[in-house]
């Protein structure tokens, strides 16, 4: 498929592979020549000055997958539902996109698998990330320029179903249910609302009903009932830590939602409450999340809107990653924190 031949004695040739230009000092790198490429001699000192000496032209020869086919055989095979990847490669590589906002998921151990083979690589974003639409996720190419047969037959039994998708987001409207005597009686400002909506807006959720009450049992109960039949999702605010006054997540309780859990492992954010009501999600958020920009509800919200079922299990293993380094500036969602 290549020969390996001095840049002189490649004129007239074809070329078997991108070559990159990298300019630092203009801030460059980009594809300089594209595979196929019949090179001309007035090209030859731009190649030496890339540091090319010697470069591979075709020969001919068919034996062993080319890093281009390489990718153009993997690509379909690795992309599921609501992903595009590139129609072209570049330098061997395509990259793979979100078509819709969503949740982005990747099948960890057959990744893993691929990655082991030690000649592909398949690198991505975390899984339950949430991500917009365009947003890219996947890249894949070989490391070498050819790799045997053997090792694209290898990747495709791996990818018998695909390996990546976005999950759309299915939680559509939301219902901020806040309590608290001192907020229902003005004696302070509602500090959630602000907080929490932009977050839903942005992730296209319209938040149809708000209300405040005071901690009063009866009253709670009939807000969560009330509230919870109208939205896709209820959210409450106050009364949810370990104070003797703390009513709510009793109220909840009585109101019927039942508890996937208690409280969670990830800081900040222990105190927070993941329930359901008629299989609706139902989220009990602490204070925590007037502090601080993400808390445990921000690394959930991405999975509870694409209609994952959060479980005592999910935030065990999110225990692994769960600790918020506390940055002087936040720049979640692109951190580790809470990617286990």
């Amino acid at each position: 498929m290549m020969k390996k031949v001095a840049v002189e004695d490649a004129v007239g040739h074809i070329l078997a592979y991108d070559i990159t230009e990298v300019n630092i000092a203009k801030g460059l790198k980009h594809r300089a020549y594209k595979r196929g490429h019949v090179i001309a001699a007035e090209e030859v000192e731009h190649l030496k000055s890339l540091g090319r000496r010697s470069i591979f032209i075709e020969d001919g020869n068919s034996t062993g997958v080319h890093e281009d086919d390489a990718a153009r055989i993997a690509a379909p095979l690795i992309a599921g539902k609501n992903i595009k990847f590139d129609a072209e490669t570049s330098e061997g590589k395509v990259s793979f996109y979100a078509e819709i906002d969503g949740l982005f998921k990747v099948d960890e151990e057959r990744l893993f698998d691929i990655n082991n083979i030690g000649v592909p690589s398949l690198p991505t974003i975390h899984n339950n990330m949430g991500v917009e639409a365009g947003k890219q996720v996947a890249a894949f190419r070989i490391i070498p320029l050819v790799c045997e047969q053997s090792v694209m037959d290898r990747v495709k039994d791996i990818l018998d179903t695909p390996l990546i998708e976005i999950k759309p987001y299915v939680v559509k409207t939301a219902a901020m249910l806040i309590t608290g005597s001192e907020v229902y009686e003005g004696r302070i400002r509602d500090g959630f609302r602000p907080k929490l909506e932009p977050k839903l807006n942005r992730m296209g959720v319209e938040v149809i009903d708000y209300r405040i009450v005071p901690d009063e049992p009866e009253m709670v109960i009939s807000a969560v009932r009330e509230m919870a039949e109208k939205a896709d999702m209820l959210i409450t605010t106050g009364g949810t830590s370990v104070d003797p006054d703390d009513i709510t997540a009793q109220a909840l309780l009585d109101a019927g939602v039942t508890y996937e859990m208690k409280g969670s492992q990830i800081q900040p954010g222990n105190n927070m409450t993941m329930g359901y009501y008629k299989g609706k999600p139902v989220c009990a958020i602490p204070a925590a999340a007037l502090h601080f920009t993400a808390t445990s509800f921000d690394i959930l919200l991405p999975r509870i809107l694409a209609g994952e079922k959060i479980g005592k299990k999910d935030m065990a293993l999110l225990a692994h990653g769960g600790l918020c380094h506390f940055c002087k500036k936040c720049v979640y969602p692109i951190c580790p924190f809470g990617r286990g």
